[in-house]
């Protein structure tokens, strides 16, 4: 796979595989509230938004009951995007009770989505 995107003038685009997955949880898994979440992300670095942009590197979101991102689209700041701009390998989700989609999504310090290539969707109850 090859990521592309272009960023406000920066191109990102690693050289090798990238993908983001939460550590531990499966498909279909039962869950308690609030369900605590571990990221993963191979083939990009982590660092906090305050950073600026800089290549091959971003955070992570976790997006509630919603798909990826498009890439390049600004990730919202709203009750189901939640943002992990400080650079956060973890965090305790709080869920109502019944089915849920978790879409882990890496993006930009600007909060630009790299698309669907760099996250992944689980679905949990």
């Amino acid at each position: 796979m090859q990521l592309a995107m272009r960023s406000r003038g920066l191109l990102v685009s690693p050289a090798w595989a990238a993908g983001v997955s939460f550590k531990g949880l499966s498909n279909n898994a039962e869950v308690s509230s609030p369900v605590h979440l571990e990221f993963a992300v191979e083939g990009m670095s982590v660092k906090p938004a305050a950073e600026g942009v800089q290549p091959n590197s971003g955070h992570f979101h976790v997006l509630l009951d919603t798909g990826a991102t498009a890439a390049g689209e600004v990730l919202p700041f709203d009750a189901t995007h939640l943002h992990y701009g400080k650079g956060q390998m973890s965090a305790d989700v709080p869920l109502a009770p019944g089915t849920h989609q978790l879409t882990l999504q890496f993006a930009n310090a600007l909060h630009e989505s790299y698309g669907p290539d760099l996250a992944s969707t689980v679905t949990v109850t």
